[in-house]
């Protein structure tokens, strides 16, 4: 009852108390819609070839894979991480001479350990070693949070250039016909050169507005195969496609769930566990270290003048093995006090991931807002100019108004068309964010499940701990 008392005198674990609002303080979508699943999230924009993209990456990212060989490695570790306390067998062989270099002998042996791990060193031991595997979860989650949002935001921002483009050359052409009208009416005297040099210009500017679209479609190509693990774009991805439009959804979650779908905070609770895994091996060392031993060896005379020794040759040991702490200049001590600071601020790193979280989350809400606005404005500034457009060409065609005014309504009805696709692009990027901020991604992958069990003990003990 003693040894299982100091195997696990290990001290507690430090009650975190995340600090959560009881409710998200904007409002979110509307009720109407079923609530979305933060594992398929980007499924409401209802792009099949967005969807195909998102399992493309998550298979042949290189970020995602260096994480699943990490969390391989650490599984491995964990796995292993109370054979130090298990017996352990050992074989070595030696030549040792004289020292009046009479005679020579070879000796070969075994040497059997075992330490015990008490005063919390097994309890340390394991808390490092869980602490290590979550957090190599944690930075898995985080790697595929990051990637399936960083796809579906730069697939949008493709899309969304795209568009932009043919807006844009709908507008050069307006603006050209725009000049050549004027030319007509400056040979006939009906207007002034200097309109017609606006109207030039005018045109070689909405040339010139056509390099940042342009310019946008290949950024985004180009980084899509990169998040794709490909070495350069598709050649279908700069075929115009329309943009993904955002269908109903609803954000049915509350702050708690952060705390489960936020890889950053699971990070934090790792380290925090790490850290108080160390704490106790450090406490352990101010104790003696206490196991048991047995060697057994043999040694022969390899060059003497015998066929056989005539004296024995072979010894065996058993006893137990301390290794006490007498005196340091309080180095221990140090490592100690100085651990129980770190467990500290890994408990305050622990809070403020928590209010990273829930500011993100909040922030990326408030954006949302304001984006839905943004885009019942543009849509109704868009109609509005529709129907102009139309009444204008109504009355060109029945010779009541210029040419030159339809011109124009085409240009207010193209840039108008222009910022409302601008805002929808905003609208959905801002939906990303959302679930970005909430850790939205897939289900665990096969090598997470697979050490899903491990990592949920490990959980379990740290909320025991906790409470």
């Amino acid at each position: 009852m003693l040894i299982a008392g100091l195997a696990g005198c290990a001290a507690p674990l430090p009650r975190l108390a995340p600090p959560l609002p009881l409710q998200w303080q904007h409002a979110v979508a509307s009720a109407a819609a079923q609530p979305t699943d933060p594992h398929g999230w980007w499924h409401a924009f209802a792009d099949p070839e967005l969807d195909a993209m998102v399992d493309r990456a998550l298979d042949g990212n290189l970020d995602v894979a260096q994480a699943v060989e990490r969390l391989r490695a650490s599984r491995i570790l964990h796995a292993h991480a109370r054979a130090r306390y298990l017996p352990a067998l050992s074989a070595r062989t030696d030549d040792a001479i004289d020292p009046d270099a009479s005679a020579s002998f070879f000796v070969t042996g075994f040497d059997a350990s075992w330490e015990l791990g008490l005063f919390g060193r097994a309890e340390g031991t394991r808390r490092e070693a869980q602490g290590d595997l979550d957090a190599s979860v944690a930075d898995l989650r985080a790697a595929q949070v990051s990637l399936v949002a960083e796809v579906v935001r730069e697939w949008i921002n493709l899309r969304a250039a795209q568009q932009q483009e043919e807006l844009l050359l709908q507008v050069s052409q307006a603006r050209q016909h725009q000049w050549q009208l004027l030319q007509v009416r400056q040979r006939l005297q009906l207007t002034a050169p200097g309109a017609v040099d606006q109207a030039q210009a005018a045109f070689a500017q909405s040339r010139a507005a056509l390099a940042m679209p342009r310019q946008a479609i290949n950024a985004s190509a180009q980084r899509l195969a990169v998040l794709l693990g490909q070495n350069h774009p598709d050649p279908a991805w700069l075929q115009a496609g329309p943009p993904p439009e955002l269908g109903a959804w609803r954000l049915a979650g509350a702050p708690a769930d952060l705390l489960r779908t936020r890889p950053e905070i699971a990070r934090a609770e790792a380290d925090v566990l790490h850290t108080a895994g160390e704490l106790a091996l450090t406490h352990a060392d101010l104790f003696p270290s206490i196991g048991l031993g047995a060697s057994m060896v043999w040694a022969t005379d390899i060059n003497n003048n015998r066929r056989f020794s005539n004296t024995p040759n072979g010894i065996a040991s058993v006893g137990p093995v301390i290794n006490m702490p007498l005196f340091d200049w309080g180095m221990r001590l140090a490592a100690t006090h100085a651990k129980s600071h770190e467990l500290k601020a890994s408990v305050l790193a622990y809070r403020q991931a928590v209010l990273q979280g829930v500011a993100e989350v909040e922030t990326a809400l408030g954006s949302l807002q304001q984006q839905q606005r943004r885009e019942r404005d543009d849509t109704q500034a868009w109609q509005a100019l529709q129907r102009a457009d139309q009444s204008v060409q109504a009355r060109v065609g029945l010779q009541l108004s210029s040419p030159l005014d339809r011109a124009e309504s085409q240009i207010a009805a193209a840039q108008a068309a222009i910022e409302l696709a601008d805002a929808r692009a905003g609208h959905s990027l801002a939906y990303v964010a959302l679930f970005k901020a909430l850790g939205g991604a897939p289900l665990p992958s096969t090598v997470a499940r697979e050490t899903a069990p491990a990592a949920a003990a490990g959980h379990a003990a740290t909320q025991g701990g906790q409470r």
